[in-house]
């Protein structure tokens, strides 16, 4: 594994041939969730039954926290007082913050590919909670074609742009999962996001789990599966 830094982002690389990410195959990138330290999905790439020339990034969120539990890295804030009041969360609303955190990725991926090449057609794009839901937000927007989003615990927000958005990635497939007992992100938030891509025309493999908000091994196989079954045999 090496590091790297991408359109000013701090980008964990791993797997492909050399394990430190060469080669041409395909590219996964999954982003972190709030309060992550960064490199908390690393160990993933070692998890996820998938061939040798799958290659995978994790790229470092560039906010840094230090608020109460909180003191890994963001995306974007969060009202963490709203948070612990109970403050439903409103799925319509966009997030302060949200726009520059898109910009963030989509600069890492123009950087990318300036320097190394991405392969257009093989490009996995996705994230855990926040990481997911930035993931969903920087799809529907980037001019890089990718062969799959991954949405593992996220969930809505910025509905209105996101339902007028959606049709233009008809075809593109997502892997979803969400734990039926999430007390972050709801599971019934879940459902409404693979309900909307369905009508959509995308098509959902949905993984659902009894569970919190986490990525249990039986999530990783079914990813593992969805990777091999989308991209192909080396």
């Amino acid at each position: 594994m090496r590091m790297h830094t991408y359109g000013g982002l701090d980008v964990y690389i791993a797997g492909g041939p050399d394990r430190e990410g060469g080669g041409n195959g395909p590219l996964v990138i999954l982003l972190h969730g709030f309060g992550a330290p960064g490199d908390d999905l690393v160990a993933l790439w070692r998890m996820l039954r998938v061939p040798d020339d799958v290659r995978f990034m994790f790229p470092v969120a560039p906010l840094p926290l230090d608020q109460g539990p909180f003191d890994g890295r963001a995306w974007w804030m969060l009202d963490l007082e709203q948070i612990a009041r109970g403050v439903e969360r409103d799925i319509d609303t966009v997030p302060d913050g949200l726009a520059a955190a898109r910009e963030r990725v989509l600069a890492m991926l123009d950087d990318l590919d300036r320097n190394e090449g991405l392969p257009r057609d093989r490009v996995f794009l996705g994230g855990f909670s926040q990481g997911a839901m930035l993931a969903c937000d920087t799809a529907l927007r980037s001019p890089h074609a990718f062969a799959g989003l991954i949405i593992l615990s996220g969930s809505i927000i910025a509905r209105p742009e996101w339902e007028a958005r959606w049709p233009a990635r008809k075809g593109l497939p997502v892997f979803q999962s969400h734990g039926t007992d999430d007390p972050i992100l709801p599971h019934d938030v879940a459902i409404q996001l693979k309900d909307s891509l369905l009508a959509h025309g995308l098509p959902v493999t949905w993984h659902e789990f009894r569970g919190g908000h986490e990525i249990p091994f039986p999530v990783l196989e079914q990813l593992g599966l969805f990777l091999i079954n989308t991209c192909g045999p080396p």
